[in-house]
């Protein structure tokens, strides 16, 4: 860990803020009246007010979500003028790194346990049915005929939620159906839409074990470790692939070609 955990991470962010923003056409606002004697107080404003900016958003996603506003610009101000601390450097890093383990260990177990409790909710409920791998479905919308096998290529529309309503993909939002081989997916839609028909339409329930496992999406991706899914899945079509895939334990929603669309959370985990 660098010597000053929070502000390297203050800075990356600003300037890749900065670069990100440089990229785009930018208006130049009305320059404000005077308020600093020179240009470098104005810039060492700016800067300020940039890296608080980004910072705050930040600081919101940190394991707990708690912490002291006041003491970490207090903290951050010794630090840049190289004051008298409360603590050594090698202290405030062995704490943080320990605070930061410590709480994200209280999210997994919270995450998880919110996962068992809805499943053993749910799976009490008229009309949903719980297959022996503990994947949970219901039926929206019949329909009869042939059932995709695993190394079949199905064409299909969907919408994916977390337990609390945030719908973190939709094919039906994008107004373009996908089109995937049913061995490249997660284990939860693999088994699932073999269940399925053309023209029906199920929900399902997957849990993080048939998901996206302990890690979640990769690259600070929308699906958190631990985390139970809900698919809402209407098939729309089923083909034989020509390269079957080998299933993998945690994958997702297949790389886009050109006459299909995915997004982030619906492309393979490695």
């Amino acid at each position: 860990m660098k010597r000053n955990l929070l502000i390297i991470a203050a800075f990356s962010m600003i300037f890749a803020s900065v670069d990100a923003k440089s990229k785009k056409p930018v208006v130049a606002p009305a320059p404000p009246a005077p308020v600093f004697a020179n240009g470098v107080d104005s810039m060492s404003y700016a800067l300020g007010l940039n890296v608080g900016a980004d910072f705050g958003k930040n600081i919101t996603k940190i394991p707990g979500g708690k912490s002291n506003i006041d003491l970490i610009i207090k903290g951050f101000a010794t630090a840049m003028k190289g004051d008298s601390a409360l603590m050594t450097a090698a202290f405030a890093n062995e704490f943080f790194r320990s605070y930061i383990t410590k709480a994200q260990a209280v999210e997994t177990d919270a995450k998880r346990e919110a996962g068992v409790k809805f499943l053993t909710e749910n799976k009490t409920k008229p009309g949903v049915i719980t297959t022996e791998s503990g994947l949970q479905y219901e039926i929206i919308k019949a329909a009869e005929g042939p059932k995709p096998k695993e190394t079949d290529s199905v064409k299909v529309h969907y919408q994916g939620f977390l337990l609390d309503g945030t719908k973190f993909d939709s094919s039906v939002d994008r107004g373009e159906p996908i089109t995937f081989p049913l061995n490249g997916v997660i284990k939860g839609w693999t088994e699932g839409v073999q269940l399925m028909s053309v023209g029906a339409k199920y929900k399902f329930y997957v849990p993080y074990t048939l998901g996206y496992g302990e890690q979640g999406t990769p690259n600070g991706g929308p699906i958190p470790g631990f985390a139970t899914l809900i698919f809402e899945v209407e098939l729309l079509g089923i083909s034989p692939v020509v390269e079957p895939v080998a299933p993998k334990a945690v994958v997702a929603a297949p790389k886009t070609t050109k006459k299909a669309t995915t997004t982030k959370s619906t492309k393979k985990s490695k």
